[in-house]
């Protein structure tokens, strides 16, 4: 029997979004014999029962892939693909390509979508994700979005989980995995402004010059994570003409999934609390400036001067006072072959990559509780999962171990020190590491390697300007002051102590404010 997959509350929201479609849309569906078949049949009827405006009909032939269906607005060629179910994170795909081809105005900046009408191409992109990867829905969005702007970019989505050969063929060990063309294109989160950028060959050289033309900001926030958003928020509440520049909007916390230890809020997800903080920043009148990342600093030289920000070759922005809240990233091991199989075998996000490995044997680097974690969730899909731990004992906490020793496919090896990542020259076979109870070498035959072992503060870019300490963060007073007047910085970048989203945003609420406060004085003084 097929599964009904839409429940009273997810229905009782399409159906508010329905009078949104003007255009006619017609879902064309090809199905096999399977059961995920008929669970996307279902769901197919039921939503075009939920409105005059969009009409359903079966055609096997219509794709290459079953399960799948295209949502086309009738008499044009604009239109999507989906091959699999897009439920899970990528409900909101499913709805926002509904909304879109049935004529609903895009939310991207007039400049935006002036680029993407003017790229100059054919271009057949397809994703492969998962539905619980978290980052995966910001590249299918992006490449829907731009498929309804310019019917000469075509997008489907494929889900990995039922198009098993398919992932094998092309060694689809991460997701999101774009293809364009018919060759591998590129991975990872990205961005409608990422693709513009390497689609257009002049976009950098544009972009560069609009922002050079802006005026100087009072207060210019570098990082767009809890507590560069915090930053901006206070700083736009002091009323500071406040620009708000980062790579990507939501910084860290597009990469966790569980959140249940930010106060107020007894459980959120990364992605949703991400949107979250976008719209929050979107009630305030501050400049947001997306996909940049920032790559010198170039401080004020006198009283009265400006700090400027560079970002990449060309293109800076300045302003009299500067927040630093550049986050930081995955720590790497540092070993050979690391680099070498990034992406086909070592990987970072269990979330969005352990379904890629259902049934084969992987291995977890680090026995914090991000790797504890991982290791429970990697375990419902791997035939057995091997955590390695550098100390005589893991650090995660009494809960988590007493779970993952509830599971019978689990196991820790401690005092272990990873050295090499082993490979067949297109995917992970293996790996090594030295026993540091008596220092011999040991391999383990594993496919997968998830590598848990902490973060690294973004900070590479200022570390010939300001003091930085032995673990690599700008040190900063309690105000959020680093060595140079006028630059402030917080969060993860900073030696605030202990990562939390929470303690993030009070950082990042603490550096405006000294900020706000030196800014005054300055003014007084002058």
């Amino acid at each position: 029997m097929p599964k009904r997959l839409l429940d009273d509350n997810l229905k009782n929201q399409l159906v508010a979004l329905m009078p949104r479609i003007i255009h006619d849309v017609e879902i064309v569906s090809s199905l096999d014999e399977r059961d995920a078949s008929a669970d996307l049949e279902l769901l197919l009827d039921d939503i075009a029962i939920l409105s005059p405006k969009i009409t359903h009909r079966r055609d096997d032939e219509a794709h290459p892939r079953r399960p799948s269906f295209s949502i086309n607005r009738v008499g044009t060629s604009i239109g999507v693909s989906f091959a699999g179910i897009p439920m899970g994170h990528e409900f909101s795909s499913l709805v926002l390509a509904l909304l879109q081809v049935g004529g609903n105005p895009i939310k991207e900046s007039p400049e935006v979508i002036k680029a993407v009408e003017e790229l100059d191409g054919d271009f057949e992109f397809i994703t492969y994700m998962s539905l619980t990867c978290q980052n995966c829905p910001t590249v299918v969005q992006a490449l829907n979005t731009m498929s309804v702007i310019n019917p000469r970019i075509r997008h489907t989505a494929v889900e990995g989980s039922l198009f098993g050969e398919e992932i094998a063929e092309h060694n689809v060990l991460a997701v999101p995995t774009i293809w364009l063309n018919g060759k591998e294109w590129g991975q990872g989160r990205t961005t409608i402004e990422d693709f513009i950028k390497r689609l257009d060959t002049g976009a950098v050289a544009r972009e560069a010059a609009r922002l050079n033309e802006k005026d100087p900001y009072d207060a210019l926030v570098v990082g767009q994570g809890p507590a560069g958003v915090s930053a901006a928020i206070y700083l736009a509440r002091k009323g500071l003409r406040t620009g708000l520049a980062g790579e990507r909007f939501g910084g860290q916390v597009l990469d966790t999934m569980a959140i249940e230890n930010f106060i107020s809020q007894p459980y959120t997800e990364g992605p949703r609390y991400a949107g979250q903080l976008e719209e929050h920043v979107r009630a305030y009148d501050i400049d947001v400036i997306n996909s940049q990342v920032a790559t010198r600093l170039v401080p004020a030289t006198g009283t009265g001067q400006l700090h400027t920000v560079e970002f990449g070759d060309d293109a800076r922005l300045q302003a009299k006072e500067i927040v630093i809240a550049t986050g930081a990233r995955w720590r790497l091991m540092g070993v050979p072959g690391e680099q070498e199989y990034r992406n086909k075998g070592v990987t970072f996000c269990p979330h969005c990559d352990a379904p890629l490995f259902k049934g084969k044997k992987v291995a977890v680097i680090g026995g914090g509780n991000s790797g504890i974690e991982a290791a429970i969730d990697i375990a419902v899909h791997a035939s057995e999962v091997i955590v390695l731990e550098f100390a005589d004992s893991c650090r995660a906490d009494d809960v988590l171990m007493d779970k993952l020793a509830s599971l019978p496919n689990t196991s820790v090896i401690t005092s272990a020190r990873t050295t090499e990542v082993l490979g067949d020259g297109t995917q992970v076979t293996g790996l090594t590491y030295v026993d540091r109870t008596d220092d011999t070498t040991k391999s383990l035959e594993v496919s997968g390697i998830f590598v848990q072992i902490g973060l690294l503060p973004n900070t590479e870019w200022v570390a010939d300007v300001l003091t930085i300490n032995e673990l690599g963060e700008i040190a900063t007073d309690a105000h959020g002051a680093t060595s140079v007047e006028g630059i402030f910085a917080a969060g993860d970048c900073s030696s605030t102590p202990y990562k939390q989203i929470v303690i993030a945003q009070g950082s990042g609420a603490a550096a405006a404010l000294g900020a706000w406060d030196h800014l005054i004085r300055s003014r007084a003084q002058s």
